[in-house]
């Protein structure tokens, strides 16, 4: 059966490409326009570029995406949001979840890629991990956004997570800079990227549905640099559990 399937998934999946594609060339000449406006109103302009990429993409592919709300959210609040990291389709996925001002860090690989690398470097903060120097600059800009009033998305495992546990273990600096600026940490799972494209192939990509979690937020009020670790540590549990509770598909 799934070698009588494989070419429909192989003609879908050029199709899915050819549309993402044709609607990147559509976005760029859009964020070369939105360039002198500077860092804030231009990037802001081009995260919402990227909203509307990304919707009529998930229309035209087939994908449903679904946010789920276990706590309120006011989006016109400052949060430090946290997702767990597992697919290629995160990226759009994390536009078509988070409908607010906010910056996403994300590896500078990613802004090599051809046309999308163009968009992504100018959306997001890019962070080197293979230079110390280089992660201290991104986690600065970070800062300064926050105190411009925009929230921060990081995927703290670093890397996807290969693994067949609920998450990889947490890096520190999504918990640093929320605990230095005083910001909430609102967690976010991406349930289903797993199942939509899977991290070994981009010919694994699927129609269907796609939901992100929003978990109740954590405060961070009175925390100081002691407290790292624990906030850390909190933030895992709490996300572990519900992956676990929502019966994440990768998990064995």
């Amino acid at each position: 059966m799934k070698f009588l399937l494989a070419p429909i998934r192989i003609i879908y999946c050029l199709y899915a490409f050819i549309i993402f594609l044709a609607l990147m060339i559509i976005v760029v000449p859009l964020v070369f326009f939105s360039l002198p406006f500077g860092k804030i109103t231009g990037g802001n302009f081009i995260f919402r570029l990227c909203t509307w990429w990304a919707d009529i993409w998930f229309f035209l592919i087939g994908i449903y995406h679904k946010n789920i709300y276990e706590a309120p959210h006011d989006t016109s609040r400052q949060y430090i949001f946290v997702a767990n990291h597992i697919s290629y389709l995160d990226a759009p996925i994390l536009v078509k979840t988070v409908r607010q001002h906010v910056r996403v860090l994300g590896k500078v690989e990613m802004s090599q890629i051809p046309i999308f690398g163009f968009i992504y470097k100018n959306a997001i903060v890019t962070v080197d991990r293979s230079d110390a120097t280089k992660r201290a600059n991104s986690v600065r800009i970070l800062r300064s956004v926050i105190k411009r009033g925009i929230s921060i998305l990081m995927f703290p495992e670093g890397t996807f997570n290969e693994t067949t546990r609920p998450l990889k273990d947490f890096y520190d600096g999504a918990f640093r800079i929320a605990i230095e600026t005083q910001t909430p940490i609102k967690p976010v799972l991406f349930l289903d990227a797993y199942d939509r494209m899977h991290y070994m192939s981009i010919l694994s990509l699927t129609p269907g549905i796609s939901r992100s979690i929003f978990l109740e937020e954590i405060k961070v009020e009175g925390l100081t640099m002691k407290d790292v670790q624990m906030l850390k540590q909190k933030t895992f549990s709490i996300m572990e559990s519900a992956l676990v509770k929502y019966r994440a598909s990768w998990i064995k």
